[in-house]
């Protein structure tokens, strides 16, 4: 697994599911894996990493083996993507305890601002190989 990238998103948050869209569809060379941090392919990562799989207050990209959370994984995902997008890896020179205040106010408000579903998102068929089980 260490050649795959990873992203383990909360999957009841609609904000987290919008953007797990987003990358879909940026995503043509099928780069980036995605599982809900509720999932067992989620769940095992985090754990092997000594992550909380009760928090799911944040977004994880494993990478090269390495994981990365909050603003970093946000900012290593971008990297990857087409077009204009791998620009805003650029904020990565702001110390991280400065991104994060951002990204966990966000994260924080997540369920208010976008709301929450009832149950984890469900790929569809075309979707379904860029999935963990």
């Amino acid at each position: 697994m260490s050649d795959e990238k990873v992203i383990i998103f909360d999957g009841v948050c609609n904000f987290c599911n919008f953007w797990v869209d987003f990358l879909i569809r940026r995503d043509p060379k099928n780069k980036f894996r995605f599982t809900a941090n509720q999932q067992k392919a989620g769940k095992a990562i985090l754990l092997q990493y000594g992550e909380s799989v009760e928090e799911v207050g944040t977004v994880y990209f494993y990478e090269e083996g390495q994981l990365y959370k909050e603003s970093t994984a946000a900012l290593r995902i971008a990297r990857h993507l087409p077009g204009a997008w791998p620009l805003f890896y650029g904020f990565i020179i702001i110390p991280r305890p400065i991104r994060d205040l951002m990204y966990g106010w966000i994260a924080k408000n997540r369920y208010r601002f976008f709301g929450k579903k009832e149950s984890c998102r469900l790929p569809s068929p075309e979707e379904r190989a860029k999935f963990l089980e």
